[in-house]
C-alpha cells in the first residue's frame, strides 16, 4: 500500500459564502434527521456535495484523513453506509473498493460522474514494466483514462450539473434549494475559469513540471504543457531513465520550478531541483485536504495553484 495520504475535509468551512439556506428537511432520507443521506467517494465530490446540498443533506465521505484515494479499502461499517445512503456519489475506476462495494451492494444509489466529466486518455500514466531479459523497469505511458477531472474548472462545473440534477431527481421537495446553490457554486467556477484564462494568457514558459501527472487537464485547457515525475500514482518511484528525462527538459526550457504536492514526499522533486539548481514549490492536486490546509476549499486551493503557477511560468 501507497505511503501517500490525502486528508478530506471535516466540515464545510468555507461554503457559507457558497450555500443559500435550504429549503427543508427531505422525506426521503436515510440520516434519521429528515436529510437527505449522501456518501461520497472523496473530497472533491464531497466538496459538490456539501455546497449543492446545503441543509438538506447529510454527507459523510468514504476517504477519511490519513488515506490515500486510490488506496481506500473499505471497514463494514463504511460498507453498510454505502447500502443504507439515498445516494452515493464516485467516480468509478478511482477506487476499486468503492466501485465494488457499490456493484454489490448499492446499484440503485449509486452515482458514477464519469461520464460527466468526459475523462480522455491523457497518456500522463506512467507505470513501472520489466524490460526483457531482466532490464531494469522503465517508465511507460499507458492510455488509461486520467481521473483528474476536477483540475479543469470546466470538466469540474460539468459534474457540478450532473450531482445538482440527480439530487434533485432524488430529493425532488428540495429542487428550488439544489438549483439556488448550484448556480451559485458553478459563478464561482465560472469566475474560477475566467481567472485562470487570465492570469496564463502570456506566460514566458508554458511547461511546468509536477511530482505526478494530476494536471494533464488543467494544462490543456490553459495552453501549457505538463510534465510529470510520476503518472497517476503520485508516489510512484521514478525510474533513472525517467529522472534524466525530466532533468534534460528543465535544463532545455529554463524551467524555473519543480513542483510536489503537501501530503507525498517531496524527496525526489527537491533531488531534482538541487541537482539542477531550481526552485520547488506546492501545487496542490486537491485529492484531499492536509492538517496544514483544512480550512481551505477546492475553491481557494485552485487559486493558490494559479498564483504559484503564474509565479514560476513567469506570467504576465
Amino acid at each position: 500500500m501507497r505511503s501517500s495520504t490525502r486528508a478530506v475535509v471535516a466540515g464545510a468551512t468555507a461554503l457559507a459564502a457558497l450555500t443559500l439556506v435550504g429549503c427543508g428537511g427531505s422525506t426521503a432520507s436515510g440520516s434519521g434527521d429528515g436529510k437527505l443521506d449522501v456518501v461520497t467517494s472523496f473530497y472533491p465530490l464531497e466538496f459538490i456535495a456539501r455546497s449543492v446540498g446545503g441543509d438538506a443533506v447529510h454527507v459523510t465521505t468514504l476517504t477519511a484523513p490519513g488515506v490515500e484515494p486510490h488506496d481506500l479499502e473499505l471497514t463494514p461499517k463504511q460498507v453498510g453506509h454505502v447500502a443504507t445512503a439515498n445516494l452515493v456519489v464516485y467516480e468509478k475506476g478511482l477506487q476499486p473498493a468503492v466501485d465494488e462495494a457499490i456493484d454489490q451492494n448499492a446499484k440503485d444509489a449509486g452515482f458514477d460522474v464519469a461520464p460527466a466529466a468526459k475523462l480522455e486518455a491523457t497518456g500522463a500514466d506512467f507505470e513501472e514494466h520489466q524490460e526483457p531479459g531482466g532490464a531494469a523497469p522503465a517508465a511507460h505511458t499507458e492510455d488509461a483514462l486520467d481521473p483528474h477531472f476536477w483540475l479543469d474548472p470546466v470538466r469540474y462545473a460539468d459534474v457540478v450539473n450532473a450531482v445538482t440534477e440527480k439530487l434533485v431527481a432524488t430529493d425532488r421537495a428540495n429542487a428550488e434549494g439544489y438549483h439556488a446553490r448550484a448556480k451559485t457554486l458553478l459563478a464561482e467556477i465560472g469566475k474560477l475559469d475566467s481567472d485562470f484564462k487570465t492570469g496564463l494568457a502570456d506566460c514566458r514558459l508554458k511547461t511546468f513540471v509536477t511530482s505526478h501527472q494530476a494536471f494533464a487537464y488543467l494544462a490543456k485547457r490553459y495552453g501549457l504543457t505538463m510534465v510529470g515525475i510520476a503518472g497517476f500514482t503520485p508516489d510512484a518511484e521514478p525510474t533513472p531513465a525517467r529522472i534524466k528525462e525530466v532533468q534534460d527538459i528543465v535544463k532545455a526550457q529554463q524551467v524555473t520550478t519543480i513542483f510536489y504536492e503537501e501530503l507525498v514526499s517531496p524527496k525526489v522533486a527537491e533531488t531534482i531541483a538541487r541537482d539542477v539548481g531550481v526552485h520547488t514549490a506546492v501545487l496542490s492536486p486537491i485529492e484531499g485536504l492536509s492538517d496544514a490546509n483544512s480550512q481551505e476549499t477546492y475553491l481557494t486551493l485552485m487559486r493558490q495553484n494559479l498564483q504559484e503557477l503564474e509565479k514560476a511560468n513567469s506570467c504576465a
